[in-house]
């Protein structure tokens, strides 16, 4: 470089392109320099064997991985989860058994199970009457004479800690468009309920009466009112505010006007119909359980094939996290369950909080919930954050998957589709983690909920199915 030309850089207005520590650009931008900040980072974190296990899939794949995530994503997109109606678990749930409980996230066994879930199992027992007292539940459940499954391997989820046992009401919503079905537990509402772990007899009160009374009356509802497109009532919800998993006060509204023309109808005292109304108005939280078998449905459609690296199940049992890939059916691969950050109810805090818990990421794992924030900004008021850092996390969460829902828009994205269909190999060559809000239940059984927020992943359980999936599907 010539001396003028060396010169006139000097003279010229300063121009800082700053990787790394934001820091320095900060530092320039006061002294007046022009800064741009890039968000860059080492692949893979630079971790060696990952970035090697990336470079040999691209450079050398036993199959064509693009096209296989690209049938991925089709079948996520043309699914078409819909309502179908109301059974009683053991009649409908695949393997369910008198001697067999369900509960959320990878296998867990009852000795390393969170105080939330072992209530729940406690209260699981004492509602099918296999106890009579919670000391009783525990001697049972620690005996070895009680199975215990994650609802994933039966076709089913279940938020928080997921407790589904023989006798309990589970709706029933099939993937019309590929035949597959998934079920779920009816909700209970918020505060000291079954899936946070409670199980006074308030809570065992309440669950009677949904299967004594609930169930068969919104059964015989459904049955007037034929099935329910919940891919079309979910792409409502998030043009009303709704995301999904944790808000859910227009999913709500909106099943309730489906079904209130025929609960009317229905030939029960009206005191009856009057108190199902009443529950499901007073539970912004009954859509969940619905929008959870639906995602669930929908992503099961693309799992088993073969050299496909999408993510179709995320689940939380309160002790592990665990992940499963399409390419790698019947693997789990695992980490600690995360602290969730959030907000508290009053007179709890951080000190009483359990650890991660829930199949209710499933929603994420489609492309919904906390991958569509910015649909519903007023979440932040549940969770966490500000309007515009639900905004940020759903743009973040484009960077990890294969495409945008042709449904489900976001209006204040112009309509983007949400981001679906989480590729975890970009998710580990960019360190970007899904986003996941969810409830927080109290670390010791029967209290119930203390709380919601927001929670990060662990980042080992994403690695290990990459390296995995790249030893599968690398060529020799």
């Amino acid at each position: 470089m010539s001396d003028k030309a060396l010169n006139g850089l000097f003279e010229s207005p300063l121009q800082v392109l700053n990787l790394g520590l934001e820091n320095f650009a900060e530092n320039a931008a006061a002294a007046g320099a022009t800064s741009v900040q890039v968000d860059w980072r080492l692949p893979a974190g630079g971790n060696r064997a990952l970035v090697e296990a990336m470079d040999t899939l691209t450079s050398n794949p036993a199959v064509d991985i693009e096209k296989a995530n690209a049938e991925g994503l089709r079948r996520i997109l043309e699914a078409k989860p819909t309502i179908l109606g109301i059974g009683t678990a053991i009649d409908v749930v695949p393997g369910m058994a008198k001697d067999l409980i369900l509960h959320a996230g990878p296998p867990v066994s009852w000795e390393n199970m969170c105080g939330p879930m072992r209530g729940a199992v406690i209260g699981g027992l004492i509602y099918e009457g296999l106890a009579r007292t919670p000391t009783e539940a525990e001697a049972l459940a620690a005996s070895g004479k009680i199975r215990f499954e994650p609802c994933h391997h039966h076709n089913a989820v279940g938020p928080m800690a997921g407790i589904m046992t023989a006798s309990m009401p589970v709706w029933i919503v099939e993937n019309t468009a590929f035949s597959n079905r998934a079920y779920c537990t009816l909700n209970e509402g918020l505060g000291k309920v079954l899936r946070y772990g409670a199980y006074s007899d308030e809570v065992l009160d309440r669950l009677r009466w949904m299967a004594s009374d609930l169930a068969p009356i919104l059964s015989d509802a459904l049955k007037a009112r034929g099935p329910i497109d919940m891919k079309n009532i979910i792409a409502q919800v998030l043009q009303m505010g709704d995301e999904g998993h944790n808000r859910n006060r227009a999913g709500t509204s909106l099943i309730i006007r489906e079904l209130a023309p025929y609960l009317v109808m229905l030939d029960y005292p009206k005191e009856q119909i009057s108190k199902v109304l009443s529950f499901l108005n007073a539970n912004d939280h009954f859509f969940l359980n619905l929008t959870m078998p639906s995602a669930k449905c929908t992503v099961d459609a693309a799992a088993g094939i073969e050299g496909c690296s999408l993510i179709t199940t995320m689940a939380r049992n309160g002790t592990e996290f665990g992940i499963r890939l399409s390419g790698l059916p019947g693997q789990w691969f695992t980490g600690p369950a995360g602290i969730v950050d959030g907000l508290y109810l009053p007179g709890f805090s951080a000190d009483d909080a359990a650890r991660d818990i829930g199949d209710s990421v499933i929603t994420e794992t489609s492309g919904i919930g906390g991958f569509a924030m910015a649909a519903a900004p007023a979440i932040v008021k549940f969770v966490g954050g500000s309007p515009q850092d639900a905004i940020d996390f759903t743009l973040r969460m484009y960077e990890i998957c294969v495409g945008e829902n042709n449904v489900y828009q976001i209006p204040i994205l112009d309509f983007r589709g949400t981001p679906t269909g989480i590729d975890v190999r970009k998710v580990v060559e960019t360190g970007i983690l899904p986003v996941i809000n969810t409830g927080i239940a109290h670390k010791n059984p029967g209290v119930g909920m203390v709380g919601a927020g927001l929670v990060k992943p662990p980042e080992n359980a994403f690695r290990d199915a990459m390296l995995a999936f790249a030893k599968k599907y690398t060529k020799e």
